[in-house]
């Protein structure tokens, strides 16, 4: 796979089928899309194209930063296994927002060669978001391209949306979080070297930073699954600041891996959220918090669907 980042120069000789959005979470219902890429992939031979925003237009137009579901990072991985060919994260600068909708089209199909658009009907784009799924079918003739448009996917009689799933989360609800997703809400990152006070207590620890800008849920303990080297394993992560070791320790997210007793320090590792636990507490002492992270893990153990990974 491609990717073409944060540049305008951007150019595609082969015939080519696109989707196009925000793709925050990459989650069921952007799927749809991403799987009728594919199929039209297969069928025509064309090569497949995801085009998003390096910067979401709501942050350019309300200049305000919007934590993410997914780091572009983490989403160029999961298209990658999607068998998407290019990915297209464009910049949306004063210019591009300005951009008619015609011109957007036009400049689309004159630097990818577009022959296919696969869109949600509810898709808008151009200046003040003319452009829509009646203009993008009137515009198919002339510029010689077809149109494939999708009604938004639902669960439980609701639309699956990035914003829906956001709330989800923040109110420490990981499973409907992951219903909605269409996979476990997760985190990636190398392991980095902690304080190594788990180890003292025979509870050894694997440690992330989360991206600055990556959406956390509320602070607390939960089920994960941890992926070291292609193998998953079931596992206990807390999400916060490890009140009873210290006052001004940074958010970090620290996984005890079950039955795994490798260095790994440097390596990259993916711990996807199962299911909320607890909230953060502040221990007494190290002894107490020992206590009640066995606790903890006995109630995983008992309470988890191992294969809940998606």
């Amino acid at each position: 796979m491609k990717c073409f980042r944060n540049t305008t120069d951007i150019y595609i000789e082969e015939d080519t089928v696109i989707t196009l959005g925000k793709f925050d979470g990459l989650h069921s219902g952007h799927r749809v899309l991403v799987e009728a890429l594919r199929k039209e992939k297969e069928k025509t031979g064309f090569k497949s194209v995801v085009f998003t925003f390096s910067r979401l237009p709501k942050e350019k137009i309300e200049k305000k930063k919007q934590p993410f579901l997914l780091s572009m990072e983490e989403k160029e991985s999961l298209l990658e296994k999607s068998g998407v060919d290019y990915v297209i994260e464009y910049p949306f600068t004063e210019e591009v927002r300005r951009m008619e909708a015609e011109d957007f089209v036009a400049m689309l199909v004159e630097k990818l060669h577009v022959k296919v658009f696969v869109i949600g009907t509810d898709f808008s784009f151009g200046y003040e978001k003319r452009g829509n799924y009646g203009l993008l079918q009137s515009l198919s003739q002339n510029y010689g391209f077809r149109v494939l448009a999708f009604t938004k996917k639902q669960k439980q009689g609701e639309d699956i949306s990035s914003t829906r799933i956001r709330n989800a989360i923040l109110n420490g609800d990981i499973q409907t979080a992951n219903e909605l997703l269409g996979y476990p809400y997760f985190f990636e990152g190398e392991v980095q070297n902690g304080r190594k006070i788990g180890r003292t207590i025979g509870i050894p620890t694997v440690n992330l930073t989360p991206h600055e800008r990556k959406l956390l849920p509320p602070f607390g303990v939960y089920a994960s699954e941890t992926v070291v080297d292609g193998k998953t394993y079931l596992s206990l992560s807390n999400i916060g600041k490890k009140p009873t070791v210290g006052d001004d320790n940074p958010v970090g997210l620290e996984t005890y891996i079950f039955d795994f007793h490798e260095e790994i320090y440097g390596k990259p590792i993916c711990v996807k959220l199962l299911q909320f636990i607890r909230g953060e507490k502040k221990f007494e002492s190290v002894e107490e918090l020992k206590q009640q992270i066995q606790l903890d893990i006995t109630k995983i153990l008992q309470t988890v669907d191992k294969k809940v990974s998606v």
